[in-house]
């Protein structure tokens, strides 16, 4: 039998063939889902084949099928193909030329639901330079074709499964369409600093002391259109090639080390973090002996079978950064980075310039381009900062939209921490360690609890575990109509303005009040499990979270109740004042108190009551003063506490 067969490669056609004597009927187009060493493949010698034989329409088929096979052959290389129950292997061919045939392994692939190796070692990722672990379990046959079994529906039956059960391995395996790089974004749809913040993380793991977040304009090679690329640049220690496959891997073994200034812990946060800030980024990393490149792209693995991660490093000789032929072959090297060029606003140039930032120390860039957009516009918008300027001209990175984040009770929509980059990052880490510049200016770090009046220290055992949390007061926020509590966690801020207690039912009660709190202990489960959500933007539903917003509540509540419930605001008079009948003075000075009663402000719509009352007045004078004064709001008898007599 000969069939017709278009073979293709990323969805692009690279030449017309035709298939001898093929095990099962072809589709009319085959598309090479991955390329893999052949040393990657066990037995291939052993298994079953078919020959596939050039068909060119023109010389551009022509020219294209002899590079294709002079890439397997100079590398040998075998690509591999998926269809249905088969997985065919096109052999690398001794000659290659405009008119060589090659040889196509193949194999049934996962009969009875069962992979016949891991996805990794089919996957994309062997052009981004992976590390691929040797692959057992593959089928064998000593005839030129497996005996096949169908049933109408072109299904292998249990006949086939029992006939090669022994044959196949007992593991399943996944692969990710590259539409999930999209659905990682996801974890930040609600706020999109949560993924700028994933990659501050970063930095902060890294042990960088600056770091630099800034929007930029570059012009696209293909439209020749400018547009914004974020860039975050720290100058922490970098990462070598396997540090740099464990980042853009989907997630990877936790540490054993109970490091607790270190916030990585679930292994999405760079991919997380970039998908939701735009559709492609590359990263440039170097230590003190090697660089890598690595570029996570949405735009090149469009119409892909599974995800592409072109990496290319390069290691230290003398002065120079050469390929790293012990991490990828110089044919794999060129060709990634031709991809990162095709795809990506970086040619040689470009590259070399930003490389040239490093100079001889460490650190990471992170550039991401075709930014989230809001309607016609982006979701971010900049302003560079003026040199010399007052705190209202520095630098700053917005959210558009400029919404406050939902907090339950709060009714204030003065919550710059929400939509300003410069406003979250001051606050972002417990114990400020980087300078970190924003848009060209930089950012004035402010330790919450150092920026507090009339502060205490709360200290008590949840759970057998010791927890300590600081109250004061702050004239910014009460202005703002703000307050809550600030938790932590390994030294980095998860909830802000969190209301507890009273806070939550009343919008006055509690105004201006702030706490600071650090809950790495607490959240810190047992057996490696953290009770923090994996976009480290809140903390999950759990037992220790349960007692600590129980307990902070109480704690806010009594703070209020003995500095702020009864007297409001401190005013300086040097004459009498006269009130519902009494005249109100004070013979020692002239120091007289403004007494505000919030605890009716949510029984009626009337005004709210005031009295004043001497800051040395009896009791008794002042239980009177406030007594007239809720007759006066109400327009009859009432008792102290507001109850009608």
């Amino acid at each position: 039998m000969v069939m017709s067969v278009i073979l293709k490669k990323d969805r692009k056609i690279i030449c017309n063939t035709r298939c001898l004597d093929p095990p099962v009927e072809l589709p009319q187009d085959l598309n090479i889902t991955s390329l893999i060493s052949k040393k990657k493949i066990s037995n291939v010698s052993r298994l079953p084949r078919f020959s596939l034989t050039p068909a060119p329409n023109n010389s551009r088929d022509k020219n294209e099928w002899a590079r294709f096979l002079s890439f397997l052959s100079n590398n040998d290389m075998v690509a591999i193909i998926n269809f249905e129950q088969y997985k065919f292997y096109i052999l690398p061919p001794a000659v290659a030329s405009t008119s060589s045939p090659v040889n196509v392994a193949y194999q049934i692939d996962n009969t009875c639901s069962v992979d016949t190796c891991p996805r990794d070692c089919e996957s994309d990722t062997a052009l981004a330079g992976s590390h691929l672990e040797e692959c057992g379990g593959l089928n064998t046959a000593e005839d030129l074709k497996f005996p096949r079994v169908e049933d109408h529906a072109h299904h292998f039956t249990a006949e086939t499964c029992n006939e090669f059960q022994s044959q196949l391995p007992v593991k399943n395996y996944i692969r990710a369409d590259p539409s999930y790089l999209k659905t990682l974004g996801q974890a930040h749809s609600g706020w999109i600093f949560g993924g700028i913040a994933e990659l501050v993380d970063n930095s902060r793991d890294a042990k960088a002391t600056k770091m630099d977040i800034f929007v930029e304009m570059i012009k696209l090679k293909k439209s020749g259109k400018e547009v914004p690329m974020l860039s975050v640049i720290d100058d922490g220690k970098g990462m070598n090639h396997d540090e740099v496959m464990k980042m853009v891997s989907f997630g990877h073994k936790p540490s054993d080390k109970d490091d607790k200034d270190h916030i990585g812990k679930f292994g999405v946060g760079f991919k997380t973090g970039a998908m939701r800030l735009g559709r492609d980024v590359l990263v440039l990393t170097q230590t003190t002996n090697s660089r890598s490149l690595a570029f996570l792209s949405q735009s090149l693995n469009e119409g892909k079978d599974n995800i592409e991660i072109p990496i290319v490093s390069y290691c230290r000789q003398g002065q120079r950064m050469e390929v790293d032929i012990s991490m990828q072959s110089q044919a794999l090297a060129k060709y990634n980075l031709k991809a990162i060029k095709e795809f990506s606003p970086f040619n040689k140039y470009l590259i070399g310039e930003k490389a040239a930032l490093f100079g001889a120390g460490t650190g990471t860039q992170i550039y991401i381009w075709d930014l989230d957009e809001w309607g016609s516009e982006y979701c971010l918008e900049w302003h560079d900062g003026l040199k010399g300027g007052s705190s209202f001209h520095q630098g700053d990175i917005l959210i558009r939209s400029r919404r406050s984040r939902s907090r339950p009770g709060q009714i204030s929509q003065k919550v710059p921490l929400d939509y300003s980059l410069r406003a979250y990052v001051e606050v972002i880490f417990l114990v400020p360690r980087m300078k970190i510049s924003v848009q060209g200016t930089l950012v004035k770090s402010r330790p919450l609890a150092n920026f507090l009046t009339q502060t205490v220290i709360a200290t008590d055992e949840i759970l057998g575990i010791p927890v300590e949390l600081i109250l004061g007061f702050s004239q910014l926020e009460w202005e703002r109509a703000n307050c809550g509590i600030f938790l932590y966690w390994h030294g980095r801020l998860i909830e802000a303005y969190k209301r507890v207690g009273g806070m939550i039912h009343n919008a006055d009660v509690g105004r201006g009040v702030i706490g600071v709190i650090d809950v790495t202990n607490l959240m810190d489960g047992q057996n490696g499990r953290v009770w923090v959500h994996n976009n480290k933007q809140g903390f999950q539903d759990s037992e220790p979270y349960a007692f600590l917003e129980n307990w902070v509540g109480r704690k806010a509540d009594e703070y209020w109740d003995n500095n702020f419930d009864s007297l409001k605001t401190k005013i300086i008079v040097s004459s009498n004042l006269i009130m519902s009948g009494y005249n109100v003075t004070s013979a020692e000075s002239g120091e007289y108190y403004l007494l505000i009663l919030t605890a009716e402000n949510y029984l009626c719509n009337a005004a709210k009551a005031v009295a004043i009352a001497a800051g040395r007045s009896s009791s008794g004078v002042r239980q009177n003063l406030r007594s007239d004064a809720v007759k006066c709001c109400y327009g009859r008898d009432r008792d102290s506490d507001g109850a009608e007599r």
